[in-house]
């Protein structure tokens, strides 16, 4: 059962899928941060939804209310119905997705500055 790499276009994170196993699961397997949100994990709710900008895949049955016919065609699935072919690459576009790009760009934001402010340094104390 071949292995291909997820690339998720938000975060640049990858991970391994095999042609068994759906795209959600391998991620929430694989990543310490949960980059593709969990909704229902049966096609139903949509918090899963992606775009694949790259790849050949295979899905299952999906909700139409969530994820329609035009849609799919553009390349939006479920990730939770999702099955790679080849290396995928993908973007979130669910329900959830402006979470995940606000984690993004918080999470490696750093800025620490001290400011120590001395007002008589010959005094002792």
């Amino acid at each position: 059962m071949p292995q291909h790499r997820i690339t998720i276009v938000h975060t640049g994170e990858e991970f391994g899928c095999d042609e068994e196993d759906n795209v959600l699961h391998a991620a929430s397997d694989q990543l310490r941060r949960k980059d593709i949100p969990i909704g229902c994990c049966n096609g139903g709710c949509g918090v899963c939804k992606v775009r694949v900008t790259a790849g050949r895949y295979v899905t299952r049955k999906m909700s139409r209310a969530v994820c329609g016919q035009e849609e799919e065609a553009s390349g939006c699935v479920l990730a939770c119905k999702l099955y790679p072919r080849s290396d995928l690459t993908i973007e979130v576009v669910g329900k959830m997705v402006r979470a995940i790009v606000a984690r993004r760009s918080t999470a490696f934001s750093f800025d620490f500055r001290a400011t120590v402010q001395v007002v008589n340094p010959d005094k002792e104390t």
